[in-house]
C-alpha cells in the first residue's frame, strides 16, 4: 500500500492556514486537524509581554501539538486515512527561537526533539506567506480579541523567520513536496479560481507521489 497523505499548511499568523486546510479537507474528504490556539491560557499575556510569558506559551503549544499528532497517528494515519493539518509542528522551533532566552531555548530544543522524534511527518507542505500589510489586514479582519496586541515588528520578524526556515527545511527534506503561494497575489477565500488552482496543484502532487512509490 502507498503512503497515506499527510498534508500540512504553514505560514505566519494571519496568512489563512486554517481557511485553506478546511477547504482542502472538504475537497478531498480528508480528516482535518486544527491546532489549539484560543485554549492557550498564556497567549493573551504573551502578546502583551513576550519576554515574560514566552516559555509558558511555547511549552503549552508543544505539549498540545504533540498530543494531537499522537492521536492522528493512532486514529487516522495508521488506519490509512488521509489528514490535512493547519500547522506543522516545526513551527514550534520557529517561534521558540525568536522568543526564548538562550537558556530556555536550549532546554526547549531538547524537549522538542524527544517529543517529536517518532511523530508522523507530512509528505506535502502547503506554504503560504504574504507582506506585513496583508498579514495585518487579515488579522484585523478576523477580529480575534487575543491578537489585538500583536506587535507589527514581531510579525515582520516571524514572516522573515518562516522564509528562512522553509528554505532550510526544503534543503534538508528533499522527499517532502512543498507547494508555495504568495498571499499578496492569491486570495483563496474570496476567489474560487485561486482555490481551484491550489486544489489542482495538490491533486497533481498526490498523483505524482503515488506513481513514484
Amino acid at each position: 500500500m502507498g503512503e497515506t497523505p499527510f498534508i500540512t499548511v504553514e505560514g505566519p499568523i494571519g496568512v489563512g492556514k486554517t481557511s485553506l486546510a478546511k477547504a482542502v479537507a472538504e475537497a478531498f474528504q480528508f480528516q482535518l486537524l486544527k491546532e489549539i490556539v484560543d485554549e492557550n491560557p498564556f497567549l493573551g499575556k504573551f502578546y502583551e509581554n513576550i519576554e515574560e510569558w514566552s516559555f509558558q506559551t511555547e511549552m503549552f503549544f508543544l505539549c498540545n501539538r504533540y498530543k494531537q499528532l499522537e492521536d492522528i497517528q493512532k486514529n487516522f494515519l495508521q488506519q490509512h486515512q488521509a489528514v490535512v493539518a493547519d500547522y506543522h509542528i516545526m513551527k514550534n522551533m520557529i517561534f521558540a527561537e525568536q522568543t526564548l532566552k538562550d537558556e530556555q531555548y536550549q532546554k526547549y530544543v531538547q524537549i522538542y526533539h524527544i517529543l517529536t522524534n517518532d511523530m508522523p511527518k507530512p509528505n506535502i507542505i502547503i506554504y503560504l506567506n504574504a507582506s506585513l500589510t496583508t498579514l495585518l489586514e487579515r488579522i484585523k479582519m478576523r477580529g480575534r480579541e487575543i491578537e489585538k496586541n500583536i506587535d507589527p515588528s514581531y510579525l515582520a520578524q516571524l514572516s522573515y523567520d518562516y522564509e528562512a526556515s522553509m528554505l532550510k527545511f526544503e534543503q534538508d527534506h528533499p522527499d517532502v513536496t512543498i507547494l508555495r503561494y504568495n498571499g499578496d497575489e492569491i486570495d483563496f477565500v474570496k476567489n474560487k479560481e485561486h482555490l481551484d488552482h491550489i486544489l489542482s496543484d495538490i491533486k497533481d502532487s498526490l498523483l505524482k507521489r503515488s506513481t513514484q512509490l
